[in-house]
């Protein structure tokens, strides 16, 4: 015995054509800006998130590396302008740093480290100056891989080296984290 044959049902092209328009009316509820746009200034509300962006200060740090943390976010927040000279906010950045030997290789009888990991870790802290209230805080790292020679002064200058490259990947997360909190400011 056979199964009866069916004739192969075709879809509508009244229900194609709906789905095709609910899917497209979905996403045209949906209101996406840009991060750095300012929107909200041509429409009346503020200067918006670049120019809260280009009124924060960085107050000063001690060490080397937390210097080129500072030295690359002032250039990201300001377009190398420098720091502002009427600051609507202040940032406090505490970094620190984490040298780990991350590959071990069999040389004669010694253990040798070829290659390193540093690991830079900020806190931060970014007040209103008018209203004295914390705009928004929390902790960041990031970690650069270096190859370790045998020289050791070729070995400090890798370990700067990336400890450098760090710095501005960090600087780069900072601008990118205090930009989204300050969009959601009302």
């Amino acid at each position: 015995m056979s199964l009866p044959e069916r004739a192969p049902r075709s879809v509508p092209a009244v229900a194609i054509f709906a789905a095709l328009a609910v899917s497209l009316a979905v996403p045209a509820g949906c209101t996406v800006t840009p991060l750095y746009s300012n929107a909200s200034a041509q429409a009346g509300a503020g200067a918006g998130v670049a120019a809260d962006l280009s009124s924060i200060a960085i107050k000063p740090v001690e060490t080397r590396y937390a210097q080129e943390v500072r030295n690359h976010l002032i250039f990201l927040l300001n377009g190398g302008s420098g720091q502002p000279p009427a600051a609507r906010y202040t940032l406090a950045l505490r970094v620190t740093a984490l040298n780990e030997s991350a590959a071990v290789v069999q040389i004669a009888e010694e253990n040798e480290p070829t290659a390193g990991t540093v690991t830079l870790i900020t806190s931060y802290a970014l007040t209103d100056n008018e209203t004295g209230e914390a705009v928004s805080n929390g902790t960041r790292q990031i970690s650069a891989s270096y190859d370790k020679p045998r020289q050791e002064f070729a070995a400090l200058r890798a370990q700067r080296d990336a400890e450098d490259r760090a710095a501005r990947e960090l600087a780069e997360l900072l601008r990118l984290t205090l930009a989204q909190d300050l969009s959601r400011r009302p």
